[in-house]
């Protein structure tokens, strides 16, 4: 190895934050081709300034926050973005807080998010997406916020999620989840908090506490076909008896019409 070449990577080993890691690149290239019309995206968001975002603890890019050379917060919400989540978003390995809230991102979550091990913030609220929450997501064992309401998506609360133990705000609402809610996360033990109604409410066919019971929250089918055959039961009943007092009256006009006309009659 030559004398420029020593003198290169010494220089490199002083000043770490001056290169960008390679896997932010990708989780930035990536991001921005998955959206539909990336024109939404803040101006500075070109190709370009994806080789290196961060220059030691300052970014270059709008919405996104650097630390030691790295990206370590990601926030783009409310910018009416159109697409779907990268799985290489993944490849931001040192992220912390992605938000992504507020936008009309579509498909599903990808559960590739599990190697962001040290995400703590993941706000994916008031979007279009789509398919079952990933349980993967609970290798992410530093998650405190998990803000995932007022989307579309399907199947059960993963029932993972109890163990993570940092979690202290937890919001599903208006969805279209279905199945039980898992006792880990409603009924915590300990000082772990606890998640109120607001948390699952707006999702038609989840259920268990803290929500009320379903007999309150509808009429089921039988109770449907009970109150049907009580009305049919109640009207016939009363055509019934509307039928025999009417029978009844014309009975009696009729012996007094009779008493009428033998009064009438002259004896023989």
């Amino acid at each position: 190895m030559d004398v420029g070449s020593v003198l290169l990577l010494w220089w490199v080993t002083l000043i770490p934050g001056i290169l960008s890691d390679p896997s932010d690149e990708a989780c930035l290239t990536h991001l921005s081709k998955s959206l539909e019309d990336s024109t939404n995206l803040p101006p500075n968001w070109k190709e370009e300034n994806f080789a290196k975002p961060c220059n030691d603890s300052t970014s270059i890019l709008q919405g996104a926050i650097c630390n030691n050379g790295r990206i370590y917060k990601l926030s783009l919400n409310n910018l009416s973005l159109r697409g779907t989540l990268s799985p290489f978003l993944s490849n931001c390995t040192n992220l912390q807080a992605l938000d992504l809230s507020s936008n009309f991102l579509t498909g599903p979550i990808p559960p590739e998010l599990q190697s962001l091990v040290n995400l703590a913030v993941l706000n994916l609220s008031s979007n279009r997406l789509e398919g079952d929450i990933p349980p993967q997501l609970a290798l992410c064992a530093y998650l405190n916020i998990i803000d995932l309401h007022d989307n579309l998506l399907t199947g059960p609360i993963p029932q993972q999620f109890g163990l993570l133990a940092r979690l202290s705000a937890f919001d599903v609402s208006n969805n279209r989840l279905t199945g039980p809610i898992p006792a880990s996360l409603s009924n915590r033990s300990g000082n772990l908090p606890r998640f109120n109604a607001s948390s699952f409410l707006g999702n038609k066919d989840l259920y268990g506490y803290p929500l009320p019971p379903l007999r309150n929250r509808g009429l089921s089918v039988l109770a449907i076909v009970g109150i049907g055959l009580g009305s049919g039961l109640a009207s016939l009943v009363l055509s019934f008896t509307g039928v025999c007092i009417w029978l009844k009256i014309t009975e009696r006009k009729m012996a007094l019409e009779e008493g009428k006309i033998s009064h009438l009659m002259p004896d023989y």
